[in-house]
C-alpha cells in the first residue's frame, strides 16, 4: 500500500501519471494549490484515496465484468453479487483454490442487502444459468453444508485466455483495494473475537428493494470520480428533461435515465451524494454536477455550499437548460405552481441561482407588488404578478398606461424584443399587417387583446399561451417567446404553417409521432444560428421563412442540412455528392497536370476553375434534360392510368349489361321468367338427378357385371327407387312441419324448399354408397393380392429381417397391408366409375328438354286409349 499512497499523493498535488514502482514521473506539471483549505495528508490504506491509475484500473475491471455476455440481462442484484465475488476471489498463487471465493448464502445476502432466501432463489440460480458463476457446496465430515465455493467464470477465462494484460486480471493488491472499497461503501461489518471490529459501510443499512442497484451505482460512481470528488459526467447530447448526471449514472448502470434519476435521489437522501452547480462570473450557477461526499471528505475538499445543496429531498432533478422562468430571492420553485422536473428540484438560495441558456440579465425590481393567491403566470417574465391589474406599478410612470388621446386602455406587458415597436420618444409606426381592421377583429375573436398605441388607435396582440394541441405545443416550444410577440392573424398563419409541416414530416417518417420533436429540434438549431431569440427582429417572417423551412443539401427529400430526418444521422446522399465532387476535382487536376505540365500555380488554378464550371454547366443541362424526361414519363404514365381506368369502366359496364340480360332469361326447364336461364328449384332438381345417377354408378361398381348393360341398369334402377322412397319420406316429414298457408302464400319458394330437401336426402345417402363400395372392393382379389405383396415387402425390410415374425414386424406389415388395400379399393372404384360413365355416354345422348309449347303440342296430337276416352266422356 506504500506505492498506492505515493501514487495518490502525487495525484493530489496535480502531478501526472507516475510509475509507482520506480517513482519516476512520466510527465510533471505544477499547479497552484486551490484556496479551498489546507492540504489534507493522505491516510495509508484509505480506499477512498485512490491514485488516478488505480481508480482507472479498478473501474475498467468492474465495467469489463459487468459487460461480459454471461451477465447480459440479469438483474442488478446478480450483477452486484458477481462484483462482490470477484473482489473476494483469490489471486493466482499456484494453489488449487485460485480464483475461487468461499462464502455462504447469509453472508452474501448481507453484502447485497437482501435476505438469504433471495440469494438462493433470485441470485445464485440466475448466475448459474447464465454461466457467470459456478458453485460447489462445501460439507463437513458428517456431510452437512458449511459453505459455498464460487468461481467467477469471466475472471477464470480472463486469466487463462486473456493473459495478465486483461482488464479482469487484477493482482492481489488490486483485488484487496477493490474489496476494501466495497467494505467502506456497503460492507456489512464484522466483530471478530480477537481483532478490531470492522465498521459497516455507508449503505449497509440500505436493504430491500433497490438496495443492490444503489450499492452498485455508488461503487461505479466512486470509481468514476476525480480526486476532488466530482463525478466525471458523460459527454454528448443527453435528455435535458433528465439531466446529464442522470444520463451519466444511466450509462454506468446500463439503465434508463429515469431509473438513474431515482438512484441519484436515493443516494442523495442517504447522504453520500450531493449536487452542485458550476459558478459563473455572473454569480449564477452553470451546468449541474454531482459530488461523491465520501471521496470529497477523504481529500478534505467538501465546500460549505455543496454540503448545503445536498438537502434531504427525496427527488433529485435538474432544470432543463432551456427553462425561461427566473425565481426571485428566497422564492421556492414549488411556489410558482410548476410541475414535472422543475417542480421537483429543491430550492436553492437566491445568490446561487441558475441562469437559463440564452436568458438576458434581469435587473432587480422594486418590491412594490401585491401578490395574488394563487399566482397565475403566463410566461414567467420579470414584472408579472402585479395583482389583478395589467398596468405598471404606481411608483414609476403612473401615466404611461394612458393612450395619447386621453382614453385609458390596458397596456399589455410584452417582451421588448418580441414586439417590434418604437422606443420612447420615437414616432410610432404600424405595420401593414397591423393596419388591417379585419385581421384585428379576427385576432380579438381568437382570444387576443388590444394594446393602446399613439393616436388613440389600438393594435391587436396575439395569445400569450401556445396552442392547445399537444403536437403544436411541442413543435413551437423553442420559439415560445417569439410566439407571444405575434398578433392574432400572424399566430393563425404560424399555426397553419406548422400544421402543414408536421403533416409533411409524418408522411416522411417511419414513426409519425416523432414529427413535433423533430420540428422543435429544427427551430432550436435555427435559433442557435442567429444567436438566440433576442436577435430575431421579425418573429413572423423568421418563423415562416427560415425556422420552419427545410433546407435539403442534396436531392433526397429526407435531407435537412445534411441530416436525415428519419434516422437523425448524417445523410449518406450528401456524403456521396461531396465524395463525387472531390473525386471529380482530383481527376480534372490530374488531367490538367498531364495535358499542361508547364502551367504556373495561378494559371493552373484558373484552368481548374474553368473546367469545373464547364462540368457544372453540363451537369445542370443534364439535370434539366432528365427532369423533362421524368416529367414526360410521368405524363405518359398518367395517360396510361387514365386509359386503363376508362377501359376498366367500360368492361364493368359491359359485364353489368350482360348480367342484366342473363338475369332476364326464363328458366330452361319450367319456363319461369327472370330466372337467369335456370330457376332455383330446377337447379336443385338437376343436382338431385345427377346425384341419383352417381349413386347408381357407385353401387354398380361392385354389385353388377360391368360388361352387362342390363345388369348395370337394374342396379341403377334399384338405387333410384330406394333414393326416391327416401326423398318421399323427407318431403313428407318437411310438409308435416310446415303450415299449408305458408306453402300457398309463395309457391315459388315452396317449390325451391321441396327441391332442396330432395337434394339433401340424396347427398346424405351418397357417402354411404361410396363407403360400401370401397369396403366391397377392398375385399376383392386385386385388393387381397396387393395387401399380401405389401405385407411381405414390409417384413423383408432390413430392420425386420432378423425377426420377421416379431410383434413389431407383424404390426408394421399389417399396417402396410391395410394401406395398400385402401389404395387399391380407391383405384378400382375410380377406374370402374370412369368405365361406367363412358358406357352410359355411348348408349344415351343427353339432350336439352324441349320448351313447354312444343311438349303440349306433341301431347295433344297423341290419341287417347279406351279407358282415357271413357273417363273423359263420363266426366263430361
Amino acid at each position: 500500500m506504500s506505492s498506492l499512497a505515493a501514487a495518490t499523493a502525487s495525484e493530489f498535488v496535480d502531478s501526472s501519471i507516475c510509475d509507482a514502482a520506480n517513482q519516476v514521473p512520466m510527465r510533471r506539471r505544477l499547479r497552484s494549490v486551490p484556496a479551498a483549505g489546507p492540504v489534507v495528508p493522505l491516510e495509508l490504506g484509505n480506499p477512498l484515496q485512490l491514485s488516478k491509475s488505480m481508480r482507472a484500473r479498478l473501474l475498467a475491471a468492474v465495467r469489463a465484468l459487468l459487460a461480459d455476455p454471461s451477465l447480459a440481462g440479469v438483474p442488478d442484484v446478480a450483477r452486484l453479487a458477481s462484483v462482490v465475488l470477484f473482489a473476494k476471489s483469490r489471486a493466482p498463487q499456484g494453489r488449487p483454490d485460485d480464483n475461487q471465493t468461499s462464502t455462504w448464502g447469509a453472508e452474501l445476502g448481507r453484502w447485497l442487502g437482501v435476505k438469504e432466501s433471495s440469494v438462493h432463489h433470485d441470485v445464485l440460480p440466475v448466475l448459474r444459468e447464465s454461466g457467470a458463476v459456478r458453485t460447489r457446496v462445501v460439507t463437513d465430515a458428517k456431510g452437512h453444508p458449511t459453505g459455498l465455493d464460487c468461481l467467477v467464470m469471466p475472471l477464470w477465462r480472463a486469466r487463462h485466455a486473456g493473459g495478465p494484460g486483461h482488464a479482469l486480471a487484477l493482482t492481489r493488491s488490486e483485488l484487496a483495494v477493490l474489496l476494501r472499497l466495497c467494505e467502506v461503501l456497503f460492507g456489512p461489518g464484522w466483530t471478530p473475537k480477537d481483532k478490531a471490529p470492522t465498521p459497516a459501510g455507508m449503505l449497509a443499512a440500505r436493504t430491500g428493494r433497490g438496495a443492490a442497484t444503489d450499492r452498485l451505482g455508488l461503487l461505479l460512481m466512486t470509481l468514476s470520480t476525480n480526486s476532488r470528488g466530482w463525478l466525471q459526467l458523460c459527454p454528448g447530447s443527453v435528455d435535458t428533461s433528465r439531466g446529464r448526471p442522470a444520463a451519466t449514472v444511466a450509462r454506468l448502470l446500463d439503465c434508463s435515465p429515469s431509473g438513474a434519476r431515482k438512484v441519484l435521489a436515493r443516494l442523495t437522501e442517504a447522504g453520500v451524494v450531493a449536487r452542485g452547480r458550476k459558478a459563473t462570473v455572473t454569480r449564477m450557477n452553470g451546468r449541474g454536477r454531482v459530488m461523491l461526499l465520501p471521496v470529497a471528505r477523504a481529500y478534505g475538499r467538501v465546500l460549505a455550499p455543496v454540503e448545503a445543496v445536498q438537502g434531504s429531498a427525496a427527488v433529485l432533478s435538474e432544470r432543463p437548460g432551456g427553462a425561461f422562468r427566473d425565481l426571485a430571492a428566497g422564492q421556492d420553485a414549488s411556489d410558482l405552481g410548476t410541475s414535472g422536473v422543475c417542480g421537483a428540484e429543491p430550492a436553492v438560495e437566491a445568490g446561487d441561482r441558475e441562469r437559463p441558456d440564452g436568458a438576458e440579465f434581469h435587473a432587480d425590481h422594486a418590491s412594490v407588488v401585491t401578490p395574488v393567491v394563487p399566482l397565475q403566470l403566463s410566461g414567467g417574465f420579470s414584472g408579472e404578478g402585479r395583482g389583478g391589474e395589467d398596468g405598471r406599478p404606481n411608483r414609476v410612470c403612473v401615466r404611461e398606461d394612458h393612450a395619447a388621446g386621453g382614453e385609458e386602455a390596458a397596456a399589455e406587458l410584452t417582451s421588448p424584443v418580441a414586439e417590434v415597436g418604437p422606443l420612447r420618444g420615437e414616432k410610432p409606426g404600424n405595420s401593414a399587417v397591423d393596419e388591417q381592421g379585419g385581421q384585428r377583429a379576427a385576432g380579438a375573436r381568437a382570444g387576443g387583446r388590444l394594446k393602446a398605441v399613439a393616436g388613440g388607435n389600438t393594435r391587436q396582440v396575439g395569445r400569450v399561451d401556445l396552442p392547445g394541441d399537444l403536437g403544436l405545443r411541442v413543435a413551437l416550444g423553442p420559439v415560445a417567446w417569439l410566439w407571444s410577440g405575434l398578433n392574432g392573424w400572424q399566430q393563425d398563419q404560424v399555426v397553419g404553417a406548422v400544421g402543414a409541416e408536421l403533416e409533411r414530416l409524418e408522411n416522411l417518417l417511419m414513426q409519425p409521432e416523432r414529427a413535433p420533436r423533430l420540428l422543435a429540434g429544427r427551430l432550436t438549431d435555427r435559433l442557435k444560428e442567429v444567436g438566440g431569440e433576442a436577435r430575431v427582429n421579425s418573429p413572423f417572417g423568421w418563423i415562416t421563412r427560415r425556422g420552419l423551412v427545410q433546407r435539403p443539401a442534396c436531392s433526397d427529400v429526407r435531407c435537412d442540412d445534411g441530416i436525415r430526418l428519419d434516422t437523425g444521422g448524417d445523410c449518406e446522399n450528401c456524403g456521396n455528392v461531396i465524395h463525387i465532387r472531390r473525386a471529380r476535382r482530383v481527376r480534372i487536376a490530374a488531367d490538367i497536370d498531364r495535358e499542361l505540365p508547364g502551367l504556373g500555380e495561378a494559371e493552373r488554378r484558373q484552368v481548374l476553375e474553368d473546367r469545373m464550371r464547364e462540368y457544372a454547366a453540363a451537369e445542370a443541362e443534364d439535370f434539366v434534360g432528365r427532369r423533362e424526361q421524368a416529367l414526360a414519363e410521368q405524363a405518359r404514365r398518367e395517360t396510361a392510368r387514365a386509359a386503363a381506368r376508362d377501359r376498366a369502366e367500360r368492361e364493368h359496364q359491359e359485364a353489368a349489361a350482360t348480367e342484366a340480360v342473363r338475369q332476364a332469361l326464363p328458366c330452361e326447364d319450367c319456363g319461369q321468367q327472370w330466372s337467369a336461364g335456370l330457376c332455383e328449384a330446377c337447379g336443385y332438381r338437376r343436382r338431385t338427378e345427377a346425384a341419383i345417377t352417381e349413386a347408381g354408378l357407385v353401387a354398380a361398381t361392385w354389385a353388377a357385371d360391368l360388361t352387362d348393360p342390363g345388369d348395370v341398369a337394374a342396379v341403377a334402377a334399384h338405387i333410384r327407387a330406394t333414393l326416391e322412397s327416401d326423398i318421399e319420406a323427407a318431403l313428407k316429414q318437411f310438409l308435416e312441419l310446415m303450415e299449408p298457408c305458408e306453402l300457398e302464400a309463395n309457391p315459388v319458394a315452396a317449390a325451391s324448399a321441396l327441391a332442396f330437401n330432395a337434394l339433401q336426402a340424396v347427398q346424405q345417402a351418397l357417402p354411404q354408397y361410396r363407403s360400401s363400395a370401397l369396403r366391397r372392393l377392398g375385399s376383392s382379389e386385386e385388393a387381397d393380392a396387393e395387401a399380401r405383396r405389401a405385407y411381405k415387402t414390409e417384413q423383408n425390410r432390413r430392420w425386420f429381417r432378423a425377426n420377421p415374425s416379431g410383434a413389431d414386424a407383424v404390426a408394421a406389415a399389417t399396417k402396410a397391408a391395410d394401406a395398400a388395400r385402401e389404395r387399391t379399393a380407391e383405384y378400382l372404384l375410380a377406374m370402374r366409375l370412369e368405365q361406367l360413365r363412358e358406357q352410359t355416354a355411348d348408349r344415351t345422348e343427353t339432350a336439352a328438354p324441349a320448351p313447354w309449347s312444343d311438349r303440349l303440342t306433341e301431347l295433344a296430337a297423341r290419341p287417347l286409349d279406351v279407358d282415357q276416352a271413357e273417363a273423359v266422356t263420363g266426366s263430361s
